[in-house]
């Protein structure tokens, strides 16, 4: 992880897709010389998708929520459900970017490998940490009156929650990025194809131990499927501590078997960046893109009939029809932005997507702090933080929807100030 300082610029950075970028990912193969645009809309979509993380991560409360802020409860999709996926595919894109790029630099193999591998784990540890923030229990112990700081420690260890969404993004990210570093396109879509017809057959067809009821009438109870018991077998280590969810503490919504067809979504990013830095023309490939996204889709929702569409556990009708949705939004704003050249509302979404992991992590620590930890005297109760602004600055005057909403929204405007801020600065953080 590194912190980058550049002279200012006077214009914003936008993703050059050069003419080494077009080139295959198969090794030794050459790249055409092909010259190549400045796809300011790549930028765009990072931007929007991390604005829309913190968007939904920090409502005034989580009691009042407008349904498309909130995922759904177990099968289907909400707008909210979009983002983490879109967020995956924006990562496929940019690592065939970073691929085609170091290639074309003179890396070597090995050394590409190190950088994907290092990448990943600093992804995760990040992830790690803050889930573990801040590294202490700090609420009540049951049966403990007066914990110690060291027994406040040890419970937070046993309780410290592995996974969590970067660290599913580390993991993706490191696993797509090996696979595309050696194959070739028919490749990549054969392990797209295994990955999701591999996770469908485990999730519906296999018996889940312990109960033995097969997969696909288990898959309407979260604690019950495939990928429930993985995650209690993984997670759940008995008097060491249950690493799962806290919500659940059965199974976990980014929990490791799920993490499989999330590795897909990657790959399905990684064909895209291919295409959109290939030798066609832009009207060419944003067809191909919309056409792509428009029959990923189709073929999600029809795989929603027997795999419903479901985040928690990543199904593989939830893979296509969130990466062709993803396909379809990236080729809209490039025809808006690239094409049309509409680009007086991009600036703010640019830079948040300068600095995408730094709004995050900087977000939720933030958001741990406020909503649980720092507590303060109101109407004769201690409260957290968060609760006493949202309940003074914006319940006391609006309908709680719109006051949560609107809390949300200042979130929002507070971590563009500060990435502004660093925008402005050069500074930007890198992993």
């Amino acid at each position: 992880m590194s912190t980058t300082v550049s002279p200012p610029l006077s214009t914003p950075r936008s993703p050059t897709i050069r003419p080494e970028q077009v080139a295959p990912l198969s090794p030794g193969a050459g790249a055409p010389a092909v010259a190549r645009e400045r796809l300011l809309s790549l930028d765009v979509f990072r931007g929007l998708t991390i604005a829309g993380m913190l968007l939904v991560n920090d409502p005034g409360t989580w009691s009042a929520i407008y349904t498309p802020l909130d995922h759904a409860e177990w099968n289907g999709w909400t707008p909210t459900d979009l983002i983490f996926p879109f967020f995956v595919f924006i990562v496929g894109i940019t690592t065939h970017l970073s691929l085609s790029s170091r290639r074309a630099r003179g890396d070597d193999e090995r050394a590409i490998r190190r950088q994907i591998v290092r990448r990943g784990a600093i992804i995760f540890l990040l992830g790690f940490l803050m889930m573990g923030f801040p590294f202490f229990t700090w609420t009540a112990i049951p049966g403990v009156a007066h914990p110690s700081i060291g027994l406040r420690i040890v419970d937070r260890l046993l309780h410290w929650r592995i996974m969590g969404v970067l660290q599913r993004i580390g993991l993706a990210y490191v696993v797509s990025a090996l696979i595309a570093q050696r194959t070739t396109v028919k490749q990549q879509v054969l392990t797209v194809c295994a990955l999701l017809f591999g996770y469908w057959f485990a999730m519906t067809l296999l018996p889940v131990p312990g109960s033995g009821a097969m997969g696909q009438l288990a898959i309407a109870s979260p604690p019950a499927t495939m990928a429930a018991w993985w995650d209690r077998l993984l997670l759940d280590w008995g008097r060491f501590g249950n690493h799962n969810w806290s919500l659940s503490l059965t199974w976990d919504p980014e929990g490791l078997f799920s993490t499989f067809p999330v590795v897909a979504t990657a790959m399905l990013g990684i064909l895209a960046g291919r295409w959109i830095a290939g030798p066609r023309s832009l009207a060419e490939r944003l067809n191909g893109l919309f056409t792509a996204g428009a029959v990923a889709m189709m073929l999600g929702l029809m795989w929603n009939w027997s795999f419903p569409i479901n985040k928690s556990i990543w199904t593989s009708s939830y893979v296509l029809f969130t990466a062709g949705t993803a396909a379809v939004s990236l080729a809209a704003i490039m025809w808006i932005v690239d094409v049309q050249r509409i680009t007086g509302w991009t600036k703010p979404f640019v830079i948040y997507g300068m600095n995408p992991i730094l709004a995050y992590v900087g977000s939720g620590v933030m958001a741990r702090i406020i909503y649980s930890i720092l507590t303060v005297p109101l109407g004769g109760h201690t409260t957290p933080l968060e609760t006493a602004i949202y309940q003074v600055g914006f319940a006391s005057w609006l309908e709680p929807k719109n006051a949560s909403l609107a809390f949300a929204a200042t979130v929002v405007l507070f971590w563009y100030a500060i990435v502004y801020l660093l925008y402005r600065k050069r500074i930007f953080l890198k992993v």
